[in-house]
């Protein structure tokens, strides 16, 4: 258990507690995992608005004419295929082609460049890249000097119009700098969730006033504050992957199904020839999703995944699906029984129980009723 002196805070640290937030260890931070209960926060996120602290991300910005040809040198993802004001996911690799981080990379000019990046992996992202920076390109981290929130669910298009005074939403996963209220904010159309939204970032010293502003405006669409637990099961129902559990160093983009997210026609990048050689031959096990059947414990991370006796893989998440009603999770399993219809079982403390793999995504979505 994390000592909560020994983490850190984010601005709107005080914000979560007066809002009745329940505050655990993650990645370093002390953060809110729920407010009115997780369940409550996810159906908000899928039927109407959720908002998220994601102050603890890191910012990155690159700039230089030469800072598009670099990141596709150490990036999966073709930057090249961006136009000033768009995003994209991608994956930065080690030498192996094993994750060192996932991220969204935005071109918010034609030479300048913002990396979202995951909160624990802040350091040691920006200490890999550091001494690739080429000449004539600059990399700076300012993660410090930004809040971040993420307003996420199928009204988000009606709040962002009555939040800005009527300004119009980025395109999906577009970028813009505007001001609200004063306060200057970059303006992604992005998220963690499946569902529709922005994620804004601004000065952490404005936190709390865009916070109070956010909900102000959120309050005729159901708005309501979430915390970890909800950000967890939305992501899992869509099987988006979580670093340092569903990805890793030792773990390819190839194996966690994320192929798509890699460009292996742009040029030579970090872990390229690790990735084309699994591309050709195939890989031997792969990032597999799964729902249990039945009454069931909610299976989580680190539990066996059983087939006909043998144990043949183990579980990097788990938990309980409120928009499915039952206990779902992603595991690396053998090619061979990573195929949807594969009936497996999971060991809950010491019980091995059925589930079947599935297609992703476990939910779609904007179909939640």
């Amino acid at each position: 258990m994390s000592d909560p002196a020994d983490l850190k805070r984010t601005p709107l640290h005080a914000e979560h507690v007066r809002l009745g937030g329940k505050m655990i260890g993650f990645g370093g931070w002390d953060m809110p995992v729920q407010y009115t209960g997780i369940m409550d926060e996810h159906r908000a996120v899928r039927t109407a608005l959720g908002v998220f602290d994601i102050s603890h991300m890191g910012q990155f910005f690159a700039k230089g004419t030469g800072a598009a040809a670099w990141l596709n040198g150490v990036l999966t993802n073709n930057v090249n295929k961006l136009a000033p004001g768009h995003g994209q996911y991608t994956l930065m690799l080690n030498e192996r082609g094993g994750v060192i981080d996932d991220l969204i990379i935005y071109r918010i000019a034609d030479a300048e460049w913002l990396l979202v990046v995951n909160a624990a992996k802040i350091g040691e992202d920006f200490a890999w890249l550091s001494p690739r920076v080429p000449a004539g390109v600059t990399l700076e981290n300012r993660s410090d000097e930004f809040f971040g929130l993420a307003v996420q669910g199928p009204r988000a298009a009606e709040w962002f119009g009555k939040f800005t005074g009527g300004k119009t939403v980025p395109v999906r996963n577009g970028v813009a700098q505007i001001e609200v209220g004063g306060v200057p904010l970059i303006v992604c159309r992005t998220g963690y969730t499946g569902e529709d939204g922005v994620e804004l970032f601004g000065p952490g010293s404005n936190a709390v006033a865009v916070l109070n502003a956010v909900l102000a405006a959120g309050g005729e669409f159901g708005i309501k504050p979430c915390g970890l637990g909800a950000r967890d099961t939305l992501r899992m129902e869509m099987c988006y992957p979580l670093n340092g559990n569903d990805l890793s160093p030792e773990r390819t983009p190839i194996e966690a199904g994320l192929g798509f997210f890699v460009d292996l026609e742009k040029g030579d990048f970090t872990g390229r020839a690790v990735l084309a050689e699994q591309k050709a031959a195939g890989v031997k096990q792969r990032l597999a999703a799964f729902k249990m059947i039945g009454a069931t414990p909610p299976p989580r991370s680190h539990y066996g995944v059983w087939k006909d006796g043998a144990q043949i893989g183990e579980t990097c998440s788990g938990g309980l699906s409120p928009t499915l009603g039952c206990g779902i999770g992603l595991a690396y399993l053998p090619v061979e029984f990573a195929k949807p219809g594969t009936a497996i079982e999971i060991d809950i403390r010491g019980r091995r129980f059925p589930a079947q793999v599935e297609k992703k995504p476990l939910h779609r979505g904007g179909t939640a009723g």
